[in-house]
């Protein structure tokens, strides 16, 4: 098995045993689809290289919403705190955006939410200009790294920004008000300590820029375009955004040290 496969393999199993926390209602559910997923993964090690190369993309969406079932009710104590330093940083979070560009604001909405296409379009870049033989390497520091993100969630349990202190005050109230319905409909509506858009798409940007520098630099534009989104428009604390990049780091630089 490739190492990216045992990072999964692991992970699933890590839910299925999470699944022990949560009410006896979701604790079967959640253990069986969670096992079921390790065994896929370890039946997809068997596939061709050409199917095998793009499972990840699936796996990391199973653990995002299968991670998402471990939410049983939120930390207050744990909210206050990040709240507090979103507001000691930028003072009133929900208002300190309110004169940047239109555009820019725009922007970054859209940014966001195309935050799930840039993991398969990061692999999409290596793969048509001939560089599949890093896809161990690849999905390894992205895969580690969202679900380095994930797993905090069966013990950090907190509500996003926008569902305690509402929508933020922006220059562009429609374009928000879509991207919020888009993130209410395709998310799982809680917050993940750390940050697995921070986390992933700077992974994705970290594992791309040494074989295709020029793409790789802007994968690490749109990265650091959706870390700024994460906070400006109230999806995430700015915590969960250092958090995340921090991952991401932490996790580059570990495969690059074991020569992955």
């Amino acid at each position: 098995m490739r190492l990216c496969e045992w990072v999964a393999l692991v992970y699933f199993v890590y839910i299925a045993a999470a699944a022990l926390a949560v009410p006896r209602a979701k604790r079967v559910a959640v253990a069986i689809a969670s096992l079921l997923c390790a065994a896929l993964v370890r039946a997809g090690a068997g596939a061709p290289s050409a199917i095998r190369d793009w499972l990840p993309v699936a796996y990391i969406l199973a653990g995002y919403y299968f991670t998402g079932w471990l939410f049983v009710a939120p930390a207050p104590h744990l909210e206050s705190w990040l709240l507090a330093w979103d507001r000691r940083l930028l003072g009133n979070p929900s208002t300190r955006f309110a004169s940047w560009p239109r555009p820019l604001v725009s922007a970054l909405e859209v940014v966001y939410m195309g935050c799930f296409l840039i993991v398969p379009g990061g692999f999409a870049l290596l793969a048509t200009t001939g560089h599949s033989a890093v896809a161990d390497r690849y999905w390894t520091i992205v895969v580690a790294s969202e679900f380095a993100a994930f797993a905090p969630l069966s013990v950090f349990q907190t509500r996003p920004p926008w569902a305690i202190d509402g929508k933020p005050v922006l220059t562009d109230p429609a374009m928000h008000a879509f991207a919020s319905r888009v993130v209410r409909t395709i998310t799982i509506r809680v917050n993940t300590f750390p940050s697995g858009h921070a986390a992933g798409s700077l992974a994705v940007a970290f594992a791309v820029l040494p074989v295709l520098p020029a793409a790789g630099a802007v994968l690490l534009a749109l990265a650091l375009a959706i870390c700024i989104a994460c906070f400006v428009c109230r999806y995430h604390y700015i915590i969960d955004v250092v958090a995340g990049a921090l991952v991401a780091v932490a996790v580059w630089a570990a495969v690059w040290a074991a020569r992955v």
